[in-house]
């Protein structure tokens, strides 16, 4: 006979197997909005059925899809680390994204400014201003979400920014950084964190720092990756992609564009209504 322990061990996208934690499921619910009502609905209905060999995608897509039966809003959010990843496959959408965020945090923004350094000039993909104070970010975007950023991403990028920060006196206005981030839509290693908090390299990534990582300003900003939104097919969302909308903010700012698509007013209506009901819905 197999345990009850057994039957509930799955197995997580790294290839490793853990006991299936249906408090943290349920935890993962309300931290996106779910009603408790709702949460712990999905989670017993998950309990019940999941079977020895369940992967974590099977689990995910299972809560998504209850939960996009009861309120879409919220699913759209507990799918926003998925979304991140369908903005690629490239890099660039990634990076609109983060520049978005900072323009929607208060920041003046420009996207791949080139700056001079002591040696030479360097391209950074996010340049920020604010109350004057200046960053520069370098963002690494994976399409593999156990890929976790390491030492050596963190030492290239300390190096430019160290080339950066001894440019020339006589051109500072030009080049001025404060301070300089790696951002990343995954994790970071251990020892990239250790370096980053020694050498004073910012780091910003899906869970990381503990409070006010990548989450958790999407959260507080109020936008999200327009492949987030369940009212939109895959198709139109790489269409849109395509045309540089890559926000729900902006595509609010931009509904001509799903016009343009051919998308019918009433669905136009209700792809609107999720772009205001995501940022704070109803729990």
């Amino acid at each position: 006979m197999v345990s009850s322990r057994l039957v509930k061990e799955i197995l997580k996208a790294d290839g490793t197997l853990e006991p299936f934690d249906g408090a943290k499921l349920e935890a993962s619910l309300r931290r996106s909005g779910a009603g408790a009502r709702v949460a712990l609905d999905i989670r017993e209905r998950i309990e019940a059925t999941i079977t020895r060999g369940a992967n974590t995608h099977d689990i995910y897509r299972r809560a998504f899809s209850l939960l996009r039966k009861e309120e879409r809003a919220v699913a759209a959010r507990y799918s926003l680390r998925r979304a991140l990843f369908e903005l690629g496959p490239s890099g660039h959408p990634f990076e609109d994204f983060i520049a978005e965020l900072f323009r929607a945090e208060g920041w003046e923004v420009e996207w791949r400014r080139t700056i001079p350094g002591k040696c030479v000039s360097h391209e950074v993909d996010v340049y920020a201003k604010r109350d004057g104070q200046h960053l520069a970010a370098e963002l690494k975007y994976h399409n593999d979400p156990n890929y976790k950023t390491d030492v050596k991403v963190a030492l290239y990028v300390k190096a430019r920014f160290d080339d950066i920060w001894q440019c020339d006196p006589s051109v500072a206005a030009t080049c001025p950084v404060d301070q300089g981030f790696l951002i990343t839509n995954t994790k970071f290693t251990e020892t990239a964190i250790q370096y980053a908090k020694c050498s004073g390299i910012g780091l910003l990534g899906w869970s990381y720092p503990t409070e006010g990582n990548l989450y958790d300003r999407i959260i507080a900003a109020g936008i999200f990756p327009i492949t987030a939104l369940t009212e939109l097919k895959k198709s139109e969302q790489r269409l849109l992609v395509d045309q540089g909308i890559v926000t729900s903010r902006q595509l609010g700012e931009r509904r001509d564009a799903l016009r343009k698509l051919g998308i019918p007013p009433e669905r136009i209506g209700a792809i609107v209504a999720e772009i205001e009901a995501v940022k704070n819905p109803a729990v």
